[in-house]
């Protein structure tokens, strides 16, 4: 969608009460109608960030491998004075191979570059300074000034169910985020995905406690026969549809389930999927 349309609905989403706006991250999509170029993720924000007063915002997630580390570090302070401390940084290694390719950006050791990048990442945002030299990345005597408006920085969310990228990320991280794809786009399928988080917590020494527990779920709130988003892995996941009352008991189940935080993938992602939303949350107050 253009910015006038995708300004409105995000303007929308806050006036009927969602805490949360997202955008996704990605550089090119090949779908069967051809290539799709989508509009760079962190200007988006940022212009988000300047026409919204209270939701909170973020990347879904950003990719490490599309911008120095430093640069991220940068642009998420940016971000989080013009929001005024609304941005949470969820953050990923990629994993949609023609978005590397398209742009001439290395697809190999994603965990390993991953891991330096987040590093940097990290430090800048929590620390305000870096010196530091890695096999694929570096940050010479970096420093971020002026930073973020909270002392830590903004939170982290890690957006990745892979063992070796959870044991890197979750001694730091505030949230860890999962797609609808990887559960199946209902809480019975969650079981073994916290169970990993859990357990790694302990690898860790870290409380899971301390872990917020997010997830993506396919949402067809106008009751139509329902597509899946055109531009995600291809997956066997039942969008979650009927009656708004219908749609808030598969909510609280989530909830239910350990979930703190639900972001949802709207289809279609209109002005009046977005106010059908509207009831949910309303069915939701009042349950």
């Amino acid at each position: 969608m253009g910015w006038p349309e995708l300004r409105s609905i995000c303007r929308l989403a806050e006036d009927i009460g969602f805490d949360s706006v997202w955008i996704n991250d990605h550089l090119l999509y090949r779908t069967p109608g051809g290539p799709r170029v989508p509009w760079e993720a962190w200007s988006k924000l940022a212009a988000v960030a300047a026409v919204t007063e209270r939701v909170e915002i973020g990347p879904l997630v950003a990719c490490t491998a599309f911008h120095s580390p430093a640069m991220i570090a940068t642009k998420a302070a940016t971000i989080d004075h013009i929001s005024g401390g609304r941005l949470i940084l969820g953050l990923g290694a990629g994993w949609n191979e023609p978005d590397y390719r398209a742009f001439g950006l290395p697809f190999d050791h994603r965990a390993s570059r991953f891991e330096e990048s987040f590093t940097i990442i990290r430090s800048l945002l929590r620390e305000g300074a870096i010196n530091f030299v890695g096999e694929y990345v570096s940050a010479r005597d970096c420093a971020l000034m002026p930073r973020s408006p909270r002392p830590e920085g903004p939170p982290l969310m890690i957006g990745s169910n892979g063992p070796r990228m959870l044991q890197i990320t979750l001694p730091h991280v505030q949230a860890w985020n999962s797609w609808y794809g990887a559960f199946g786009n209902r809480p019975q399928g969650l079981a073994k995905l916290l169970a990993r988080v859990d357990a790694i917590c302990a690898e860790v020494d870290r409380d899971p406690s301390e872990i917020k527990r997010t997830v993506v779920l396919l949402v067809a709130p106008l009751g139509k026969e329902a597509r899946q988003i055109e531009d995600e892995p291809r997956t066997d996941a039942i969008p979650i549809g009927g009656t708004p009352e219908e749609i808030a008991v598969v909510l609280r189940d989530f909830a239910a389930a350990g979930i703190d935080h639900v972001q949802l993938a709207i289809t279609p992602i209109t002005a009046q999927a977005v106010e059908r939303c509207g009831d949910v949350l309303a069915a939701l107050d009042h349950g």
